[in-house]
C-alpha cells in the first residue's frame, strides 16, 4: 500500500466517525487544495459516482464560510452534511443564536433563522456536490491574481431523479 491508499483510508475512517456516513473513495480529484490561510480541501469521487469535498482548517470555521469557500473553488453543493448523530445541527445552533439576539420572541419560523444557521460552528466539514462550474476546480493561492488558480479539471454534473 502506498502513502495515497493510507491518506484515503485515514479519510474514509475520519468521515465515517464525524459524520457517520459510509463513503469508499474511489478517486481524489483535489487532494489535500489549500482553500484558506488555514483551510485546505478533498474533493473526492466515491464508488457510486457521488461527488463530496472534505474541509478541515486549523482556525474556526462556520456554515457561511464553507458556503463561501464552496463557490470559491468552483463548486455547487446539494447537501451540507451534518455531524453524526444530529441531524438538524444547523437548525438547533440557528434557533440558539436567534434565541441570543431576540430573546423576547417565542414563535420562530424556519425564514427567521436563515442567517442564523450560516453561524453554526462547522469543522471539519463535508458537503455533497451538485456541479463542477466550468469544470474547473480552483485553490487558493496568494500569489494568483484574484488569489485563487486552477487546481484540476473534472466535469461532472449530478442528474437527480425521482
Amino acid at each position: 500500500m502506498n502513502a495515497k491508499m493510507y491518506d484515503e483510508l485515514a479519510l474514509e475512517r475520519s468521515i465515517k466517525e464525524r459524520f457517520g456516513v459510509e463513503l469508499d473513495v474511489r478517486q481524489a480529484i483535489a487532494f489535500r487544495i489549500p482553500v484558506g490561510y488555514t483551510a485546505e480541501a478533498t474533493l473526492f469521487l466515491t464508488t457510486k459516482k457521488q461527488l463530496y469535498l472534505y474541509i478541515t482548517g486549523q482556525s474556526k470555521l462556520l456554515l457561511g464560510d464553507i458556503k463561501k469557500l464552496v463557490s470559491r473553488v468552483g463548486l455547487r453543493a446539494e447537501l451540507y452534511l451534518p455531524p453524526k448523530g444530529r441531524p438538524l445541527y444547523f437548525d438547533e445552533i440557528g434557533r440558539s443564536k436567534f434565541h441570543e439576539v431576540f430573546p423576547g420572541r417565542s414563535h420562530v419560523s424556519n425564514d427567521d433563522i436563515i442567517f442564523y444557521r450560516t453561524l453554526a460552528p462547522y469543522n471539519p466539514a463535508l458537503v455533497l456536490i451538485s456541479e463542477v462550474k466550468n469544470g474547473e476546480v480552483y485553490q487558493f493561492d496568494t500569489d494568483a491574481s484574484g488569489q485563487w488558480r486552477l487546481a484540476a479539471k473534472f466535469a461532472y454534473r449530478r442528474i437527480k431523479t425521482s
